[in-house]
């Protein structure tokens, strides 16, 4: 289960790339009620979505050549140049260089051997989000990726994940969680991208899920917000209701109103 109480390979910081800052804030808050706190120049614009005060996630403007417009996924890490080695020896590259965030943390983004990016957030002031699995907050995380095998070996090599295969009708799933730890606290999972129309026409990447009242209200309201579903809500046995969504930027994401009997 994904909490704010953070251990080393959980995640622990999401934010979005976007080229249109304003007209993300619109949207998401919009769908979701963030509301929007800039912190000014002096971090390049880079600001935060808020619930009631409580962060659940970060936001910065970004040009075409910095990064298609995503959502980044960062887990914790104790030593961010370490991870980053590791990350190195494992077949992984690191697109930007690892940075000090003011007194607020240190943070670099990796691209894994199939070319999904995620980021790395060792703690300084800022120990993480404020909010987590509730209504409005990161609830999940899902990697589509080519190969699962291989990216078992890496994510488990890099940041010592754990796994756990979870049968369903037609196949197995498999779920990650962070190092000596049950499958009680798995906070994601790994997809063969093939496997996913609705995924299979990028290339390897992480979405996260956003836990929601209603997730039909959601799927609409997006539509209305000038967003589009990708797939339309879809009741998962045993998991809950699921829709995947694009914001008007082209940011992919999903949402997800658990099954009560699950949680």
């Amino acid at each position: 289960m994904l909490t704010t109480r953070f251990v080393d390979g959980s995640p622990n910081w999401l934010d979005l790339g976007t080229p249109d800052l304003d007209a993300a804030v619109s949207f998401y808050s919009g769908l979701f009620g963030w509301q929007f706190q800039s912190g000014g120049p002096e971090v390049g614009g880079y600001g935060l979505f808020q619930l009631d005060g409580r962060t659940v996630a970060g936001g910065v403007k970004v040009t075409p050549d910095q990064a298609p417009p995503s959502w980044t996924v960062y887990f914790q890490t104790q030593d961010a140049d370490a991870t980053v080695k590791a990350a190195g020896q494992a077949g992984g590259s690191a697109p930007f260089q690892t940075m000090d965030v003011l007194d607020l943390g240190r943070m670099a983004v990796i691209a894994d051997p199939a070319g999904a990016t995620f980021g790395l957030w060792q703690p300084g002031r800022n120990k993480g989000l404020d909010l987590a699995t509730d209504d409005g907050s990161l609830n999940w995380i899902e990697l589509y990726t080519p190969d699962v095998a291989v990216a078992k070996d890496f994510y488990g090599s890099v940041l010592g994940w754990g796994t756990f295969d979870v049968p369903f009708p037609g196949g197995t799933y498999v779920t990650v969680n962070p190092a000596g730890t049950s499958q009680d606290d798995m906070f994601g999972g790994m997809v063969t991208l093939g496997d996913n129309p609705s995924e299979s026409d990028t290339g390897a990447h992480w979405s996260p899920y956003f836990h929601v009242p209603d997730v039909d209200a959601i799927a609409a309201r997006t539509q209305q917000l000038g967003g589009t579903v990708r797939f339309a809500p879809t009741n998962l046995p045993g998991v809950g209701r699921i829709a995947k969504l694009t914001d008007p930027q082209g940011a992919r994401f999903a949402v997800i109103k658990g099954d009560p009997d699950q949680t």
